[in-house]
């Protein structure tokens, strides 16, 4: 039934839950997981006061500048792939690995479909708007995007 499961990950306590859940599944299936990260090479942008609300004396300069960003988190993700890897393959389970840099939903739709995966097991992650709070954006755009059954695990922490 599940021969084929997709797991996003990213260093959330829910990414690593949805890892477990995976896992079990996979067990149960007999089936192979293939972790997927989605890098940015965008650095974030961070919101700064505007100069009247700060503080008198305090030295207002731009945001620093960081050209390697893409480098770094395209590091990250080969770290946290290899680290998770690691983890399912001590449960004697076959296991696969995807680092694409872009935007996560579409890498993570793309590769779903790209890849005939059976299931999607990821986290949800709580951060604005009704819907976006009750799933997370990512989430979200997989659940709707999907051409597969997307499984979303939600941590007792994370309700």
């Amino acid at each position: 039934m599940f021969k084929k499961i997709l797991v996003p990950v990213d260093n959330s306590a829910n990414s690593r839950y949805a890892l477990e859940a995976a896992i079990q599944l996979a067990k149960n299936f007999s089936g192979k997981i293939t972790l997927i990260h989605v890098y940015s090479s965008v650095f974030p942008m961070m919101a700064v006061g505007e100069p009247s609300t700060l503080s008198p004396g305090v030295p207002v300069s731009p945001p620093p500048r960081f050209p390697r960003y893409a480098e770094l988190a395209q590091k990250n993700g080969e770290e946290l792939l290899a680290d998770l890897k690691r983890q399912v393959e001590k449960e004697k389970l076959e296991v696969g690995t995807i680092l694409e840099k872009g935007h996560s939903v579409q890498e993570i739709v793309r590769a779903a479909k790209q890849g005939n995966f059976d299931l999607i097991v990821m986290g949800a992650r709580g951060v604005s708007h009704i819907r976006e709070m009750l799933l997370g954006s990512v989430t979200d755009g997989v659940i709707h995007h999907a051409d597969c059954p997307v499984l979303v695990i939600r941590t007792a922490e994370n309700p």
